[in-house]
């Protein structure tokens, strides 16, 4: 079975509200708090704003061997770290990762600079944003922990997790005092879908025509179907593929999206979402 090439990622206007948002905490050195409902992009979003595909396995790689692979300055010009706490965390546990982490940056930043004619002075610690996904996990000690590392690093934090998660935090007074920075991570719009819908069809070997009446009506089911929750449009494209090379089709049609969504768990919210 052959590889399947790696998916770009999309640019969308929601990506770049949150590319914003994060660039601000990392700039004023706040901690800022993102949320929105399960799917919409928050995780690939923060992957991608830290360059984490391409930065993670060299910082294994220095942290685990005395290697300390060279990148381009670019791919760590954010000197952001993207951290997801385990499920049963501890702050001790916390703690230890998030210094780990920073140490590889460090090492990181510090050979890319030493591999290029720039010659600018950074302070010793290089880390400037933590990014921590699933923030719903952590507990008070947990939460307190972030911020004690946050105090004690000099870097932007922010927290990243479900609808809820900024009321649950208006609660600890001394982190919620902190926050600089709330984002609404919100579904795309339709626009936004159709844009990434016709990339999806490009993926198939397929055109998508604004003027075939075929493709209007595929691409209505699937923005009703989805309500632009982006985990459901790769699940309902993938599936869409998978129906249309079993049966030797060459067109999406609403009839193909239907048979496509029969195979896939989906709660009615989504649907009942974006008919509102």
């Amino acid at each position: 079975m052959t590889e399947q090439a790696e998916v770009p990622f999309i640019v969308t206007k929601e990506y770049r509200r949150f590319a914003e948002f994060c660039d601000a905490c990392r700039r004023e050195r706040y901690i800022g708090l993102c949320y929105g409902p399960p799917g919409v992009g928050k995780t690939l979003s923060a992957e991608h704003y830290a360059n984490w595909q391409t930065v993670m396995p060299a910082l294994v790689t220095a942290l685990e061997t005395i290697l300390v692979p060279t990148l381009p300055v670019e791919a760590v010009a954010s000197r952001t770290i993207f951290y997801t706490p385990t499920v049963s965390n501890t702050p001790r546990r916390i703690a230890a990762d998030v210094e780990g982490l920073e140490r590889g940056m460090d090492m990181l930043v510090e050979e890319a600079l030493h591999h290029t004619d720039e010659h600018v002075l950074f302070r010793k610690r290089h880390t400037a944003l933590l990014l921590v996904d699933e923030a719903d996990r952590l507990k008070m000690a947990g939460l307190e922990q972030c911020r004690d590392l946050y105090d004690r690093g000099n870097f932007g934090l922010v927290l990243v997790g479900m609808p809820g998660l900024e009321k649950r935090l208006a609660r600890y007074a001394q982190l919620y005092s902190r926050v600089g920075f709330v984002h609404h991570f919100r579904p795309l719009s339709a626009e936004e879908m159709r844009f990434i819908l016709a990339n999806k069809w490009q993926e198939l070997g397929l055109t998508l025509k604004a003027e075939d009446f075929t493709d209007v009506e595929a691409i209505a089911a699937m923005i009703r179907i989805t309500g632009g929750n982006f985990r459901l449009v790769q699940r309902l494209c993938s599936q869409t593929g998978r129906i249309l090379e079993i049966n030797g089709l060459r067109t999406i049609t609403a009839e193909v999206v239907e048979a496509a969504r029969e195979s896939l768990v989906i709660g009615p919210c989504y649907e009942e979402d974006c008919a509102k």
